[in-house]
């Protein structure tokens, strides 16, 4: 087959690197093919003027990094977007598909911080830095004494904003450090039970157009299928919780046995005042059952939870 992938991407390191990653599987499974990765200009977290103010608090701003990559995607610029999965919407615009998965990396949250060896050690009144409405929640649910503030910029920014005394500390994805070989400044690294994840936080997705059939063909042979099931059982709690919530969404899915995984769920309120956790067990061998067990985990969500955090209060 005479086939060339344009892998569309942001510009940013992390994003780069994310898109090599990609282009280096499909040259694995088919040296056949020619690729070229196509920068795109993306919206990005943040608007000029704004300040500190993260966007998805302005005008639903999860998103935002793909708008554009879509964008190209329908105009045939690209042949695929790539993504972290993490910050994908809930729902795909009509016409694109996101199904195939590089095997995911590492879901932790990490804590950094040149004073403190780890979170339990940072006094009552210590500013953590974050981007994350998410974040924030759990830590003040876990450390109310503290305070956690806007942190912007990538994530070297980030950190010497955090070296040159603007915070006492800042939470990153772990995978994000480890792939831009920062993962030495990590002090702590927070297991998915005491910091729940953003759904599929560690884990780079492909999308492209429904029906490309030959693209399709090509990303069936660098799908890593036990990855997908764990993204599908988590998209499919978000995708439940998330068409009118706009409160902090942590889930984790797991395996924990030959064909039996985990599906945990924690939602919040915005100042960590409160929360509510699900979990549930089952087997799963297809995208199907994958999506069962993570509709009846945001289902045990919706059951025990204030309504009204549903209707954006």
């Amino acid at each position: 087959m005479s086939l060339k992938i344009r892998i569309g991407t942001r510009g940013s390191r992390m994003a780069l690197i994310q898109a090599r990653h990609v282009e280096d599987e499909i040259k694995a499974a088919r040296p056949d093919i020619e690729t070229e990765i196509v920068v795109i200009k993306t919206t990005g977290d943040w608007r000029p003027g704004q300040g500190e103010t993260r966007l998805n608090a302005i005008d639903g701003g999860k998103g935002l990094f793909a708008k554009e990559i879509e964008s190209a995607l329908f105009a045939d610029k690209i042949d695929i977007g790539v993504h972290s999965v993490k910050d994908m919407p809930s729902f795909l615009p009509e016409g694109l598909v996101m199904e195939h998965y590089i095997e995911r990396e590492d879901s932790r949250d990490a804590f950094l911080s040149e004073k403190y060896e780890s979170f339990n050690d940072l006094p009552a009144g210590a500013t953590v830095g974050t981007s994350s409405v998410r974040r924030k929640a759990f830590l003040l649910l876990k450390r109310p004494d503290i305070k956690v503030v806007p942190l912007r910029g990538n994530v070297p920014t980030r950190i010497e904003k955090m070296r040159s005394g603007q915070v006492d500390a800042c939470i990153l994805s772990y995978a994000g450090l480890c792939r831009i070989g920062f993962e030495d400044k990590v002090k702590q690294v927070f297991q998915p039970h005491e910091l729940v994840p953003a759904c599929g936080q560690g884990t780079i997705g492909i999308e492209y157009k429904e029906g490309c059939a030959e693209v399709k063909e090509v990303l069936d042979q660098i799908h890593h299928a036990e990855t997908g099931l764990l993204i599908e059982a988590e998209r499919a709690v978000l995708q439940s919780l998330d068409g009118s919530c706009e409160s902090p969404i942590g889930v984790h899915a797991s395996r924990s046995s030959q064909d039996l995984f985990l599906v945990q769920c924690v939602v919040s309120r915005l100042d960590g005042s409160e929360f509510w956790h699900a979990k549930e067990g089952g087997r799963i061998e297809t995208v199907a059952q994958a999506i069962e067990l993570g509709g009846h985990v945001a289902d045990l969500i919706k059951k025990d939870a204030d309504p009204r955090i549903f209707e954006g209060d």
